[in-house]
């Protein structure tokens, strides 16, 4: 039985209903759909920081987790790729993203994959993927991959016209978080250590450690 693969969706927007929780939603929503493309099953978790912030400040204040937000960070660093959506504040992310970021153990995301989005205003801010919250996630060791998608208030009203369309970049995104996800599972069906990927028909192990593999 294949067990399904899991994405965390980290949304830092501070209202309700907010533009960086849609874009996390249509991230989240066109992964899902290029896993299923390629037969990989998916499970979506999304935790809306705006939901943790009072956690998020006794765990900085304490160095403990309350249960809830402990249970969310468990979700997250255990998730097989994460997609983190925040809102560009003063041309980075918000303090709230990086409050949640500075709980997680520094090498919680080491070699995980991630799709990074952000919205602001005007797309003057677009830039604040690759100079701010791309270098986050290299210094965890995460894996972010090659396309960051940044919506500002007029990518929701675009026309076709316009010459990378919001939609066209979140599936550009997806598509790479989704081959990124189907490596590791590739990678994950041949277990290295299984004596079965060292033994030829009919050679006993015994027979490889006594050096007549050859024969």
């Amino acid at each position: 039985m294949t067990t399904a693969r899991r994405i965390a969706v980290i949304s830092a927007g501070l209202s309700n209903p907010s533009s960086t929780r849609m874009l996390a939603d249509r991230l989240a929503a066109a992964t899902a759909k290029q896993l299923s493309d390629r037969g990989i099953e998916v499970e979506v978790d999304v935790f809306e920081l705006r939901d943790y912030a009072h956690d998020i400040t006794n765990n900085l204040l304490t160095g403990f987790a309350p249960p809830a937000l402990e249970s969310a960070i468990n979700a997250v660093v255990s998730a097989d790729a994460v997609i983190a959506v925040t809102p560009i504040f003063s041309t980075s992310y918000s303090g709230l993203f990086k409050s949640f970021i500075d709980v997680l153990d520094p090498d919680a995301l080491t070699g995980k994959p991630v799709l990074i989005g952000a919205n602001a205003g005007t797309a003057r801010h677009s830039l604040a993927i690759d100079y701010a919250i791309r270098p986050l996630f290299t210094y965890l060791h995460a894996e972010p991959v090659s396309t960051g998608v940044f919506a500002a208030s007029s990518d929701w009203g675009a026309s076709a016209d316009n010459v990378a369309p919001l939609g066209e970049r979140i599936d550009r995104g997806a598509r790479e978080l989704a081959e990124a996800i189907a490596r590791r599972e590739a990678a994950n069906a041949s277990d290295p250590f299984d004596p079965a990927n060292y033994l030829g028909e009919g050679r006993s192990f015994g027979h490889l450690l006594g050096g007549l593999a050859g024969e």
